[in-house]
């Protein structure tokens, strides 16, 4: 440890930030009832080694994107096809859960488009939060497995149904029926994430055109006279709008007057935008590789009123973002975010390299301390160099995700605790020597 403390006298001492409303963010649950001052977008990045995972940014206004975790996955699946896409956040009704569900899919491992689609998983990927912030391990849901011949289940969503309690959950399978074989909506019923209804069909267009990334979007108040809204794609991308969720279904429109239909975007994203009347359309630009686009509007239910935004008016952050969901947050839960994962980079942060492993950097996990290569999340290696707890003239090593805690030694090993006695200030002090 000492070989890796001197690397620190290259990096001057930075003063410590006092996270102290994070650290009560973390440790209070918003409420429903709290204001949405903020939003959390969940995505993946593409085809790459890391890029079918979750990413997370958040932003403040809802069109100029900050990524968290230095724009690296917070999230990583470890079951089923070990990648996910097409990320969805559920808010409860009440706000004191979360679910993440995805698709269980992994194209860079090569099995290619024609088996995926196919042959493909039929389940889906689970994560739920009391928080947003700590995540349970994921699952698999075989939601897709009893449909006939079923390839695959794709870019799920759910929405909760007031007249029954529960959540509708739907997403793509790719499936024979009726002697064609193409992409339809299916949907199930769940409580809990769980336990899950029987699918049934829910969308089938008519002829040989598939149909896939149905997102439904209940507006307070209504919209037009409906109380949902749903995108879909196929062909284009159409919008629709119901007073109910699975019946009831009008044709809107749909963005080809904007020069978009289903040959060069996918993925649509419907969101408000908090505390106006003002909704958003996101596309993903697949065809030409440039991530999601925003179309803004003050009404969902005329298409035609759609308006893209020009390149000045957003901004994406550094990492491209693909097929994924918009929910607003409040502040105290960007507060939280911000405190887990940071930002672009952690302002005044450093990581503490091994000299004779070098691809290994000084993390925690659990709160106990080792050297791992490849850290994820990245800020468990992120550390701030702050005057000595116990002698202004040593260091001590703040966490940049858990500012509250810092590096100590306790039975001659190193942890990751929160300070708070004269002894645990001496147990985190150090001198660089030689």
């Amino acid at each position: 440890m000492t070989h890796v403390l001197r690397r620190t006298a290259l990096i001057g001492l930075a003063s410590a930030l006092l996270l102290a409303l994070g650290l009560t963010a973390l440790e209070r649950p918003a409420k429903a009832a709290d204001p949405h001052t903020a939003y959390l977008m969940a995505h993946f990045t593409g085809e790459s080694a890391n890029g079918e995972q979750i990413y997370f940014a958040t932003s403040t206004d809802g069109l100029h994107w900050t990524d968290l975790n230095s724009s690296l996955p917070v999230l990583t699946s470890s079951i089923g096809e070990l990648g996910v896409r097409d990320p969805a956040v559920v808010r409860s009704p009440s706000g004191d859960r979360f679910y993440l569900i995805a698709t269980d899919l992994r194209i860079a491992a090569g099995k290619g488009w024609d088996v995926a689609q196919h042959h493909g998983s039929t389940s889906l990927v689970v994560w739920e939060s009391p928080d947003l912030v700590t995540w349970s391990p994921p699952r698999l849901v075989n939601v897709a497995g009893a449909i006939p011949d079923a390839g695959c289940a794709w870019a799920p969503e759910a929405i909760h149904d007031p007249a029954t309690g529960d959540y509708v959950v739907y997403w793509a399978t790719i499936s024979p029926r009726n002697g064609v074989d193409k992409a339809r909506i299916y949907y199930s019923r769940t409580r809990d994430f769980r336990t899950f209804t029987a699918a049934q069909l829910s969308i089938d267009r008519p002829g040989t055109q598939g149909i896939i990334d149905t997102q439904i979007l209940e507006i307070p108040g209504s919209a037009g006279g409906y109380r949902y809204i749903r995108a879909s794609g196929d062909g284009q991308i159409t919008i629709e709008g119901s007073d109910q969720i699975l019946t009831g279904w009008t044709r809107l429109g749909d963005i080809s007057h904007l020069g978009y239909t289903g040959a060069q975007v996918e993925g649509p994203i419907l969101h408000q935008y908090n505390g106006r009347g003002e909704w958003g359309l996101w596309v993903d630009q697949y065809a030409a590789g440039r991530g999601y686009l925003p179309l803004t509007t003050t009404n969902l239910a005329a298409p035609g009123m759609y308006r893209v935004r020009a390149a000045s008016e957003y901004a994406l952050g550094a990492g491209r973002k693909r097929h994924g969901s918009i929910i607003g947050i409040t502040q105290a839960q960007l507060t939280a975010l911000l405190a887990r994962w940071g930002g672009p980079a952690s302002a005044g942060t450093q990581r503490l390299q091994s000299v004779n492993f070098p691809d290994r950097h000084v993390r925690h996990s659990n709160f106990d301390v080792r050297i791992d290569p490849n850290v994820s999340p990245l800020a468990d290696s992120q550390w701030r160099a702050v005057p000595g707890l116990a002698d202004p003239a040593g260091v001590s090593l703040e966490s940049s995700n858990f500012p509250d805690r810092y590096l100590r030694h306790s039975s001659y090993l190193l942890r990751l605790d929160p300070i708070t006695t004269a002894i645990g200030r001496a147990d985190a002090t150090f001198r660089i020597t030689s």
